[in-house]
């Protein structure tokens, strides 16, 4: 891992968005509904009528770097709390109730929020609803419930992340790429830090982040709005409004100016790898046009076998087993941009990353050409087109973007900003 700055800073500029004429929203106009229960509960309602199934999620805007200090691992933590006993129900009750339907449920944590959903036939919204907004507010949190649910985060610790070399070498990497953000701290916590997490911390984490005012609900698929609304004001409208909470502002990240380099040797690795990644604006930090750069930057560069990297490593020179790049811009505060390439064969780990280093130097020189653009921009707008095909797809893509700070405009207007970059 090897944060850096300076090609990127040249590579925005020749990848400037040209801000002229009207704003383009390549939306489904009059489709998406979006608006606010008394409680302060953010409503987006996404109707999809071909098939009859149902897609509910509840987003909370609190994730692992909004963590208190000395708390890490306590909003992943909730996530897995969440499931135990309410005031109403047994633990499992709405595990059971979901399967009883045919339907499906899970849960999620990241940096920037937590989000619950279930999928189900239309007919059984409303007790989704009721369950959703039950744990909403009447969670049990015992000394017994935390200490169980407790041992269970620290087991899965163990297996996922202590176990595994990869996701170890990725925790180092995060804490030396952010020095000053919260996104240095893994999601899932520090070790020392989760096996303190008592009962205390979690009935002060409770009643101040799990707020119909500080949640979105996202429903799509065979749904009309208008009955949406009413369950919704039937269900988590009843639910007082919780305190009001200061904005999100978290520590700033200093500019960087130092190229750092992390490395792990284990035994149990088969095929080497390397990655390099610079801290970059996200969608919400970003100044116009700099994150749709960005992204079309990474698809050109890395993302996919039409991609510079793929084609010149694996395909031409056939050093690689793989080759790419990503942009993570739906993050709250700055993130990361990514190439990433491992070897093939007899071929050696530091050929490919000088590979790679040379298609970075290539065309931070020679920046892009307008085909390549072209194509990129009709990938991308195609691939919202194929997100609409699917309700899961399209609830995730506006439950992320609004529990990132984001709006439903920003969704809607986002294939015509791809669209307006030019080389």
């Amino acid at each position: 891992m090897t944060p850096h700055a300076e090609w990127l800073r040249g590579t925005l500029l020749a990848l400037a968005l040209v801000m002229t004429g009207p704003v383009l929203a390549d939306n489904n106009d009059g489709k998406v509904t979006n608006f606010l229960l008394d409680n302060g509960m953010e409503v987006v309602v996404i109707p999809d009528h071909r098939a009859p199934i149902v897609t509910h999620m509840v987003w909370y805007k609190i994730g692992s770097a909004d963590e208190p200090p000395g708390k890490s691992g306590i909003a992943h933590f909730f996530e897995h709390l969440m499931f135990k006993a309410t005031t109403n129900h047994a633990a499992g009750a709405f595990d059971r109730a979901v399967s009883a339907i045919g339907g499906s449920n899970n849960a999620f944590t990241s940096y920037d929020y937590t989000a619950f959903y279930e999928t189900v036939v239309p007919q059984a919204l409303e007790q989704m609803m009721d369950f959703e907004a039950d744990r909403m507010r009447n969670l049990i949190l015992n000394d017994n419930v935390i200490a169980t649910e407790r041992d269970v985060i620290l087991e899965e610790r163990r297996s996922r992340i202590d176990s595994n070399p990869q996701a170890v070498l990725g925790e180092e990497v995060d804490a030396t790429l952010w020095q000053n953000q919260p996104y240095r701290i893994p999601v899932i916590g520090w070790m020392q830090e989760m096996e303190k997490l008592n009962r205390a911390d979690a009935k002060a984490f409770y009643d101040k982040y799990y707020t119909p005012n500080n949640a979105v609900l996202v429903v799509a698929g065979d749904v009309d709005p208008e009955v949406v609304k009413a369950l919704a004001e039937k269900t988590y409208g009843k639910i007082a409004r919780g305190p009001d909470l200061p904005p999100r502002i978290r520590p700033v990240e200093p500019e960087q100016n130092t190229r750092r380099t992390v490395t792990l040797t284990d035994a149990r690795v088969s095929v080497p790898n390397f990655s390099t990644q610079w801290v970059v604006p996200s969608y919400h930090t970003a100044k116009p046009g700099e994150a749709e750069a960005l992204d079309l930057l990474a698809e050109i560069l890395g993302g996919g076998s039409r991609s510079r990297l793929h084609q010149q490593l694996v395909v031409k020179q056939g050093i690689a087993a793989e080759a790419g790049a990503f942009f993570q811009g739906t993050m709250l505060d700055a993130t990361n941009f990514t190439v990433y390439g491992a070897p093939r064969g007899d071929a050696k780990l530091a050929d490919v990353q000088a590979a790679v280093e040379a298609e970075v130097a290539r065309i931070a020189k020679d920046g892009v050409t307008s085909g390549e653009l072209e194509k990129a921009k009709d990938r991308f707008v195609r691939s919202m087109i194929f997100a609409r095909d699917k309700q899961d797809s399209m609830a995730n893509i506006y439950g992320a973007t609004l529990a990132a700070g984001g709006s439903v405009r920003d969704v809607e207007e986002w294939p015509g900003r791809i669209r307006r970059v030019t080389a």
